[in-house]
């Protein structure tokens, strides 16, 4: 029994690593998104919807190694809580990859145009968030739920600065009729990066129930 214990151990640590990996894959890819965006970069922005098969690979692993897991392991209870937060923060962090494509998209339909609003917000979302999502990661590493509840609350900087966004691109709206397509582009860059704020917040919700067992909602 000792010996399957200990496999188990190396089979959950190897999970956890692959969701750290995938972390970090978010961070890079929302960031290259948000970068190639304020540069203009249509090509950069292609290239960033390939770079989300990676992540997608990973949430692909980690799902199978779960489902081998539970049939196979019979994991006990606090494993089982470590394995199913496990399952929901990869499915979080594929979504912070998709939106990651989504800014890629909106980038590639904006083209070479000049903005209508000078993008000071949506890059201040981007710093918040991908900060969120490294101090998440160095939470989950470090078994520190205090870390992971900061870092949640964070989660409101985020939404006024897309508040900001809304307001700005409104007014543009109004300023002039011809702006209203790539306002409407604008917004719906703000809105993906106040989703991947969200989903950095799930995420802190996960590893605080698979350290304390606790379900907290920290939104």
């Amino acid at each position: 029994m000792k010996k399957n214990d200990n496999n188990l151990g190396l089979s959950i640590n190897s999970l956890k690593n692959s969701a750290i990996e995938m972390m970090g894959k978010c961070e890079v890819i929302v960031e290259k998104s948000v970068k190639a965006m304020v540069d203009k970069d249509v090509e950069a922005s292609r290239k960033i919807i390939v770079m989300d098969d990676e992540i997608d690979d990973l949430r692909g692993y980690i799902r199978e190694q779960i489902i081998e897991l539970i049939a196979l392991r019979q994991p006990l209870a606090k494993d089982l809580r470590t394995i199913y937060a496990l399952s929901i923060m990869s499915t979080e962090l594929e979504r912070i990859g998709d939106y990651a494509v989504n800014i890629a998209m909106e980038t590639i339909k904006i083209g070479e145009d000049e903005y209508v609003e000078e993008l000071i917000d949506i890059p201040k979302m981007k710093n918040v968030s991908m900060a969120m999502l490294k101090n998440a990661k160095e939470a989950f590493k470090n078994n520190d739920t205090k870390l992971a509840q900061a870092t949640a609350l964070e989660d409101d900087i985020i939404d006024e600065l897309y508040n900001e966004v809304y307001v700005d691109c409104i007014a543009a709206m109004h300023r002039n009729e011809k702006n209203i397509s790539q306002a409407v582009r604008l917004l719906l860059v703000g809105r993906f990066l106040e989703r991947i704020g969200d989903h950095i917040t799930n995420i802190c919700e996960m590893i605080i129930y698979s350290i304390k067992g606790e379900m907290i909602e920290l939104d």
